[in-house]
């Protein structure tokens, strides 16, 4: 993937660019998680090239990509909003909130950031774009997809170890007859959505 895009944007005068996207808004279980990269892009490694959304990786190359991209960026951040948060704001809500975090802890302002999807970000004073399929389009976007992928199936990976008997570290929360099995077996646990079908069902 190059960085068309993001050329573009820093011949309109947008030298800070910030890509932003979430991992885990579909799960029946656990955080949705979401980054933020900036990066300079005359300095972008050639492995990098590869790069794009984070679904068409292999989870031994996203590992890869996202130590490279951590280490070159000019800044990234990660949000989280826990399974809880989600319950209570619903979760359109909790994956702004979680962009919002995300963005909250890059050291520099971004100038303008684009956003994965048709929804822009609300309540954001900075210029955006929304841009659909925009983690197979554009690098800063991809970039931040592989962030928010690793760093939330790592988290799941811790869940497993809490809740083993839902193999989280398979599925990562996803609905899929393994946890379907397990959910009917056991009932939900603690970090399961209680605002989601089927495990509504259940209270």
């Amino acid at each position: 993937m190059d960085f068309s895009y993001e050329q573009k944007l820093q011949t309109d005068g947008f030298k800070l660019i910030a890509g932003v996207d979430e991992a885990g808004r579909g799960p029946l279980a656990g955080p949705v998680v979401a980054a933020a990269v900036i990066f300079d892009f005359q300095e972008v490694p050639a492995e990098l090239s590869a790069v794009t959304d984070s679904k068409k990786l292999s989870a031994n190359k996203r590992i890869s990509f996202a130590k490279i991209i951590m280490e070159r960026a000019s800044g990234y951040g990660i949000g989280v909003c826990d399974h809880t948060t989600i319950d209570r704001i619903n979760i359109l809500q909790a994956t702004f909130l979680a962009i919002k975090k995300a963005l909250s802890v890059l050291k520099t302002k971004p100038q303008i950031i684009l956003v994965d999807g048709q929804l822009p970000l609300p309540n954001y004073s900075s210029p955006q774009q929304a841009i659909i399929n925009g983690d197979n389009l554009v690098f800063s976007i991809a970039a931040a997809s592989i962030i928010a992928k690793v760093t939330r199936d790592a988290m799941m990976e811790q869940m497993h170890a809490q809740y083993p008997r839902y193999f989280f570290n398979r599925h990562k929360g996803y609905g899929t007859k393994l946890h379907l099995d397990a959910l009917k077996l056991y009932g939900p646990c603690e970090i399961h959505r209680k605002s989601f079908k089927p495990i509504k069902n259940f209270y």
